[in-house]
C-alpha cells in the first residue's frame, strides 16, 4: 500500500463506478445493478455487473471482480499508482507527494525509459529521412504527396539499411543492453548479436494520447516481407489500447471520428483537413478500441478500404462500436480503394462529401448480406428475407426495430407487410434463446467446480450487506474465527468490524489487498446470483443453511487439529447442538 487508507478511500468514493466503467463499456440497469458486455473475455450475452450500491463489478461468466480501482488496473494496464493518479485527477483530488516502492519505482522508471529510448530512436529516423541515407525514403514520402509540414508533424522518419544501426548509436548514448531489450526495437540472438527490428523501412511513430513515442510502424523500402512491420508489446504499448492518429484526432473538436485501416490513410486525410481520422495498430478492431474512441466522440464514420478484406474488417468492427454505444456510418469509397486514394483523385470537397452521405451501418450490413444470394432465385431471396429479419431481431426496441424495418424495405425493396410478419415469426422461435443464454452465462464451470464451504461463505456475505439487523443474529452464531481460510477470514473479519459499526462497504474491503487475484475473489465473495426473487422464507433457509455448513466446516477442522481433550469435548458438543441452529429473520 503506497497511500494512506483515508486518501485511497477518498479517491474511490469520488469516482462512482458505474459512471468510470460506463466510459468503457455500455450499461443497461436491471433491477439495482447494471449489466454489460464483459471486457475481459468474450460473450455475446451480458453477464457482467456493476453494482452502485456495493461500488463492485462482477462478471459472472469470467469471474473477473474488484472495484473501480482494481478495474482500471487490469482494464487499462495501469499499475496501483497510475489508476490511482487517473483517478485523483478525475475526481479533481490533490495527491499527497509521496515515496514509491522499490519495485514500483523500478516499474515507473522503466516505462520512463523506454519512452526516452523511442523518442531517440524517432529523431533519429527523422534526423536519417532528411539525410543523403534517406533520399530514397524521402522521395517515396514525396511521391505520396506529403508536404514537408505533415511529414514533420507525424515525426515520419527512415530506419537505415545496416540492420544493427539503429542499436550502435543508442549504445553510442549510453543506453545498456537491458533498457535496449525492453523496447522491442532490437533482436537479441546469440550466434547473431544484436539486429535492428527496423532496417530499410520508412518509420511512423505512434504516439499515445499523451504525444509520447510508445511505438512505431515501418513500411519498407523495396520488395522485402511483411510489407508492414509494428513493434512488438512491450510495458508501454499495447495495440488493444491505442489508436495511431488518435493524440491529434481528440483535440480536433469534431463529435465524430473517421476510422482507417492504415497510417497513410490517417496522414493523408488529416494533411487534407480531416483531423479527426485515426487506425487500429496492425491489429483487428476490438472492443477495447471502440471503449477508447467512447471517451472522445459519440459517432465513428468507417472509412477502411473498398475491397473485400475492408469490407470484412468493417463488419467486424461494427458489433464492437455497437456494443459501445456509438452511432455508426460507414462511408462509400467506390471507385477507389482507400481513403488516400481518394483524396488524390477527387480533393477534400468530395470526400467531405460521401461522409455527410454515409451509410448507416445495418443498412451497409444488409447490403453485404444480400450480395451473397442470387435474388433471381425465389428460393435464395426467400433466404435472404428471412436473414434480414433475423438480423433485426438484434434490436431489443421495438420503436427502433420498426425503424430499421421501415429503412431497410424502402432500400431494398422488400415487401413490409411480409417482413414484419416474418419478423415476428422468427422472433417466436427465438424467443427464450437470450434468457437461457445469461442463465447459463452465470453458471460457470467455475462455480458448478466451486468449494461448498468457500460458496456458504460467499451466499451469507451477500445477504448480510444491507441487513444489520439479520447479521446481528447471524453474530450471535459466527464469528470470524469460523472462516478456516486465512484469506476468508481476513474478510470476515472487516466485514464485522464494518456491519458493527453499522454499514458494510465491500469496496473498502477491497482496498486491503493488493494482488488482483485477491479482488477477484472479495467481488466474487459479495455477488451471490441466488438471492434475488426469493421471498423471506427462502432466504431465511439460505442464511441458515449457509451458517450450518461454515460452523461445521469450522468445527470440524478444529477437531482435527485439536490436541486437548477438554477442548475436543467441547467442539464435540458444540457439533452435537449444529442442527438446532436455527436464526429466524422476521
Amino acid at each position: 500500500m503506497f497511500y494512506s487508507e483515508d486518501i485511497i478511500e477518498q479517491v474511490r468514493t469520488e469516482n462512482d463506478i458505474v459512471d468510470v466503467i460506463g466510459d468503457y463499456v455500455k450499461l443497461q440497469k436491471k433491477g439495482s445493478s447494471y449489466f454489460g458486455l464483459c471486457p475481459f473475455h468474450n460473450e455475446k450475452s451480458p453477464s457482467f455487473s456493476v453494482s452502485p450500491h456495493k461500488q463492485m463489478y462482477y462478471c459472472f461468466g469470467c469471474g473477473e471482480g474488484g472495484n473501480v480501482i482494481s478495474f482500471l488496473m487490469k482494464y487499462e494496464n495501469y499499475t496501483f499508482i497510475e489508476a490511482m493518479e487517473f483517478l485523483a485527477n478525475r475526481a479533481g483530488i490533490q495527491l499527497p507527494k509521496m515515496e514509491y516502492s522499490k519495485e514500483a519505482r523500478r516499474e515507473k522508471d522503466l516505462k520512463t525509459k523506454i519512452i526516452e529510448i523511442n523518442t531517440e530512436a524517432a529523431k533519429y529516423f527523422h534526423y536519417l529521412l532528411k539525410s543523403d541515407r534517406g533520399k530514397a525514403a524521402y522521395s517515396y514520402l514525396k511521391k505520396r504527396r506529403l508536404s514537408d509540414e505533415t511529414i514533420i508533424r507525424f515525426g515520419l522518419g527512415y530506419s537505415d539499411k545496416y540492420s544493427n544501426n539503429l542499436y550502435q548509436y543508442l549504445k553510442k548514448k549510453g543506453y545498456s543492453d537491458s533498457e535496449l531489450k525492453e523496447t522491442g526495437l532490437f533482436t537479441f540472438d546469440e550466434k547473431r548479436g544484436v539486429t535492428d527490428k527496423f532496417w530499410n523501412r520508412v518509420m511512423f511513430p505512434i504516439m499515445d494520447v499523451n504525444n509520447r513515442v510508445i511505438a512505431f510502424g515501418g513500411r519498407v523500402m523495396g520488395d522485402a516481407k511483411p510489407k508492414y512491420l509494428n513493434s512488438p508489446e512491450t510495458k508501454v504499448f499495447d495495440k488493444s489500447r491505442n489508436l495511431y492518429g488518435l493524440n491529434v484526432a481528440r483535440t480536433s473538436r469534431m463529435d465524430y471520428l473517421l476510422i482507417c485501416e492504415g497510417y497513410m490513410d490517417v496522414i493523408s486525410l488529416h494533411q487534407a483537413g480531416f483531423s479527426n481520422a485515426v487506425a487500429a495498430l496492425g491489429t483487428a478492431f476490438t472492443s477495447r478500441h471502440a471503449a477508447l474512441i467512447k471517451r472522445y466522440v459519440k459517432e465513428v464514420v468507417l472509412t477502411f478500404d473498398s475491397d473485400e478484406a475492408g469490407i470484412k474488417a468493417a463488419m467486424r468492427a461494427i458489433p464492437y462500436l455497437k456494443d459501445a454505444g456509438l452511432a455508426i456510418k460507414v462511408l462509400n469509397m467506390h471507385p477507389y480503394k482507400d481513403p488516400d486514394e481518394f483524396i488524390k483523385a477527387l480533393g477534400r470537397e468530395a470526400y467531405e462529401d460521401r461522409i455527410k452521405n454515409a451509410t448507416n451501418y445495418f443498412i451497409f450490413q444488409v447490403d453485404v448480406e444480400q450480395k451473397k444470394y442470387n435474388l433471381n432465385d425465389p428460393q435464395e431471396k426467400t433466404l435472404f428475407h428471412k436473414k434480414v429479419a433475423e438480423m433485426l431481431l438484434d434490436f431489443k426496441d421495438e420503436i427502433e426495430r420498426d425503424n430499421y424495418l421501415e429503412s431497410v424495405c424502402s432500400t431494398f425493396n422488400i415487401p413490409k407487410e411480409g417482413l414484419t410478419k416474418l419478423v415476428k415469426k422468427t422472433g417466436l422461435t427465438y424467443a427464450g434463446r437470450e434468457e437461457r443464454t445469461n442463465i447459463e452465462s452465470r453458471i460457470t464451470k467455475k462455480a458448478k467446480k466451486e468449494d461448498a464451504a468457500v460458496n456458504a461463505q460467499r451466499i451469507l456475505l451477500a445477504y448480510l450487506i444491507d441487513k444489520n439487523k439479520w447479521f446481528q443474529k447471524v453474530a450471535q452464531v459466527l464469528s470470524p474465527d469460523d472462516f478456516i481460510d486465512s484469506f476468508y477470514r481476513q474478510v470476515a473479519e472487516l466485514f464485522w468490524r464494518q456491519m458493527e459499526n453499522g454499514e458494510a462497504n465491500p469496496a473498502q474491503i477491497m482496498n486491503c489487498f493488493e494482488d488482483e487475484e485477491e479482488h477477484k475473489k472479495v467481488a466474487e465473495l459479495f455477488v451471490s446470483p441466488i438471492q434475488a426473487n426469493l421471498n423471506l422464507e427462502e432466504q431465511e433457509k439460505a442464511i441458515n443453511d449457509a451458517v450450518i455448513k461454515i460452523k461445521k466446516e469450522s468445527l470440524d477442522y478444529k477437531a482435527s487439529t485439536a490436541t486437548d481433550i477438554t477442548v475436543l469435548q467441547n467442539i464435540i458438543k458444540e457439533q452435537n447442538k449444529l442442527q438446532k441452529i436455527h436464526i429466524t429473520l422476521g
